[in-house]
């Protein structure tokens, strides 16, 4: 069967997250009902990897297989016509039978979006963290600095999970000041469950003066979830993109 690799986005805030769950509203569900409604076959969907309830994304990738053969930009346009309006195919793309969205992926790039503003934000309120208090962005950016690098990030992993292996390369952290806006982004090879979201709540404790910069390495060091700070919200964080390497035409660190 040919194998299709779709980039979706998505905005999480009606959803249960990205994977299928009984009796709850999931992004995966809807795209599954949307193929069957094309192919008239239960079509299996796979993401590159799962996004908690809330959580938005704007370059994830999927991956299924169907004997209905249909052009890569009838797939987009019948797929569209038929999801609900939070969420939206961007490209299709046939590929070769052995690509996997998940095993297939180098690296990927999330965002997390943070409104530092005394006044709450109304329209994006579901789509940003709102922190009224100023943040010190100079000791944010020190701290991320122990952050870069090939760690275990045990002290960042929320629970329960069943993962052996805490081991993440994270390439780049980066602070984006758009006042008021602020942008942290991560990209990483993988990440563990909550991950960024207990990195970007122990960032903002550093920015509101409650830890230094060098705690972030002290942290990593306890490898106990219990020395980080809080887990942010969920409805600030993006999946922004995933990497392929030259598998799908782009270079290994190309960002979005």
């Amino acid at each position: 069967m040919p194998t299709y690799k779709l980039t979706i986005e998505y905005d999480g805030t009606a959803y249960a997250g990205w994977q299928r769950q009984p009796n709850q509203p999931t992004v995966q569900l809807a795209l599954e009902e949307a193929l069957f409604q094309i192919t008239q076959t239960p079509t299996p969907a796979v993401a590159s990897g799962r996004t908690d309830a809330g959580v938005h994304a704007i370059g994830q990738v999927v991956s299924f297989q169907s004997d209905k053969i249909l052009p890569p930009q009838q797939w987009t346009h019948s797929l569209n016509g038929i999801l609900p309006k939070d969420i939206c195919i961007h490209h299709t793309e046939q590929m070769d039978d052995t690509f996997h969205a998940r095993y297939r992926a180098k690296q990927k790039t999330y965002e997390y979006r943070i409104f530092n503003h005394p006044i709450r934000p109304v329209l994006n309120r579901l789509r940003v963290w709102h922190i009224p208090k100023p943040l010190n962005l100079g000791a944010i950016i020190d701290a991320a600095t122990f952050l870069e690098g090939q760690h275990n990030f045990s002290s960042f992993e929320g629970s329960p999970t069943n993962n052996q292996n805490p081991l993440c390369h994270l390439k780049t952290v980066k602070v984006y000041n758009e006042t008021p806006l602020i942008r942290i982004t991560f990209q990483a090879d993988r990440f563990l469950k909550q991950m960024i979201r207990a990195l970007v709540g122990t960032l903002v404790e550093v920015g509101h003066g409650k830890r230094s910069p060098h705690d972030m390495k002290t942290i990593l060091e306890a490898q106990d979830r219990r020395a980080a700070g809080k887990t942010a919200p969920p409805h600030g964080l993006y999946l922004l993109h995933v990497d392929y390497g030259k598998e799908d035409g782009k270079e290994e660190n190309e960002l979005l």
